[in-house]
């Protein structure tokens, strides 16, 4: 008891008091109450290494035609061998040596096309949001009549008149998808704009870009980054459906999309050739999904 006759602890001030948690930790504690998203990441990590290593993961070569070895099935079933673990497809190429070199082809997609989509629109967003007026419309009506456009049709123009190619699909899919984030970012730019530290901005006299670029950017982030993870899944999607279509790289380039198409009419009797290029979608996809959830749980202050 003190002289003023109040209770206090037996232990030091100094020995009671919890030191402060560094951001870097709460969010490690915070990422690692989720099973299923370190599963997902888990999952993006694996296809990731397996892309990056694909020279070092299988021995044959992904284009190289063997007639003799064509429609051999997996090592499980009757007739399969460990030289080729998974089967060859119709014309003898190594099945499980396009699933890996296939990979680099949907993770590039995905990556390339979200990064253009996301500079692209983040950018008019911010225009539109922050300067309103006719810029606002202007970019508000391209943003209408681009979400009204049909994909496909947009998609079987560019390829017809550009070719089909690695660089016309990212260019695709990142020209068309960039409304979704322009749109969110206007709509919260708007709301940013009425606060306080931004007004405090004005007051003391800071440009406009800088405004954009220390305050409403940054606040605008968490938001856009999680939109990127999931658009970064229905990218690799839409690039896996174009393939099968034949909109996607040219044959013989390993792409999933493009390993089912050509598997398809061998469902019945080789069902490993559109069966294994569907489950590694699935496994891409889903762990972007799972992961990107969690992200998103990551991001926002009030999940604790």
């Amino acid at each position: 008891m003190n002289d003023l006759g109040v209770q206090t602890a037996d232990r030091p001030l100094a020995e009671t008091a919890q030191p402060p948690v560094s951001e870097w930790k709460r969010t490690y504690r915070k990422f690692v109450k989720n099973p299923v998203g370190i599963i997902g990441l888990a999952m993006v990590l694996m296809i990731t290494l397996m892309s990056i290593a694909a020279p070092l993961m299988t021995s044959h070569d992904p284009i190289d035609v063997h007639l003799e070895k064509k429609l051999q099935p997996p090592v499980w079933q009757e007739g399969g061998s460990w030289e080729h673990w998974l089967g060859t497809d119709e014309v003898g190429r190594d099945v499980w040596a396009r699933l890996v070199y296939g990979s680099r082809i949907s993770l590039a997609v995905g990556f390339f096309a979200v990064v253009i989509s996301l500079v692209l629109g983040t950018a008019l967003g911010m225009l539109a949001g922050y300067f309103r007026g006719k810029t606002d419309f202007a970019i508000s009506t391209v943003i209408d009549i681009m979400m009204a456009f049909p994909f496909i049709l947009l998609a079987l123009a560019t390829i017809a008149v550009m070719g089909p190619s690695l660089l016309n699909m990212i260019l695709v899919l990142g020209l068309t998808d960039w409304t979704q984030y322009a749109r969110l970012v206007r709509s919260e730019v708007i709301n940013l704009r009425e606060q306080e530290f931004i007004q405090a901005g004005y007051a003391l006299g800071s440009r406009h870009w800088r405004i954009i670029w220390k305050h409403l950017l940054p606040n605008c982030l968490p938001s856009v980054i999680v939109l990127a993870t999931l658009a970064m899944a229905r990218a690799i999607l839409m690039e896996s459906s174009l393939s099968f279509l034949g909109l996607g790289v040219s044959s013989p380039t390993p792409s999933w999309g493009f390993m089912m198409s050509t598997g398809r009419p061998y469902i019945a009797t080789a069902w490993w050739l559109a069966t294994l290029p569907g489950i590694a979608i699935l496994i891409t996809v889903l762990g972007i999904n799972l992961a990107g959830d969690r992200i998103r749980d990551l991001l926002d202050p009030k999940v604790d």
